[in-house]
């Protein structure tokens, strides 16, 4: 169950560190069933996050679709066989549907969201794109590699603020403890998925939910080939 927006603190995290109440817990949030309905929902979630390669698939598919098979190729500089066996994965797990009825397919994705209300987890399309900018800026990959996906997200979230004019790069550093170097670095990297999650994440603001619309960022003119590259908005 995604909780009311308000539970989003301004700093990325919740209102609260304590554990939810018990009574919170009741014979209808445990039926199997429910918890059932739900696990899928998080076996796909983290099937993205453990595989950046994917999620730039799917990424590029929900911002961008209906799309082809070989415009996913060509926008993400993909081989046949590696964009078809993505996209034949992505529709087993249920993230993106494919209509066989026009030639050539055309692909469609509905975006996730997952928000944990008793812990500071946010998943969303504009997080799963940060994530799968790995694939293509080493700056990015490099992040990951040394502090994790956490702090990714954390990153961003400080980058989203930095760029609404809240915070300086120095101050991201210490908020997240990376050196000053590290921030401004990743800061900048995470531009593209700012850049293009603000105009087409449905749920940018529940990360964002105080600066959504206060970032100093380049207007995303209509772009033909899908997201951008890193390289693609100024840096």
């Amino acid at each position: 169950m995604t909780p009311a927006r308000d539970h989003v603190r301004p700093d990325g995290g919740i209102d609260t560190s304590d554990p939810p109440p018990i009574d919170t817990m009741d014979k209808e949030t445990l039926e199997p069933e429910t918890l059932a309905q739900n696990a899928s929902q998080l076996e796909t979630v983290v099937e993205l996050l453990n595989r950046p390669a994917l999620a730039r698939v799917y990424i590029y598919v929900c911002y961008w679709g209906p799309v082809t098979p070989p415009q996913v190729m060509d926008a993400l500089d993909l081989s046949k066989s590696t964009t078809y066996e993505y996209v034949d994965q992505l529709v087993e797990l249920g993230l993106i549907k494919r209509d066989d009825s026009t030639r050539p397919q055309q692909l469609s994705a509905e975006p996730v969201i997952l928000v944990e209300q008793y812990a500071p987890i946010v998943i969303t399309p504009t997080v799963l794109h940060a994530l799968s900018l790995q694939e293509i800026d080493e700056d990015v990959e490099y992040f990951i590699d040394r502090y994790g996906l956490g702090k990714l997200i954390a990153a961003l979230r400080g980058a989203g603020l930095h760029f609404a004019g809240k915070t300086t790069q120095r101050m991201v550093a210490t908020d997240i403890d990376v050196r000053a170097t590290e921030a401004m670095m990743i800061i900048y990297a995470l531009k593209p998925a700012l850049v293009v999650g603000r105009d087409h994440d449905p749920f940018f603001e529940y990360l964002f939910p105080d600066v959504d619309d206060e970032m100093d960022l380049p207007t995303l003119d209509t772009v033909q080939n899908g997201p951008p590259r890193s390289s693609d908005t100024e840096r």
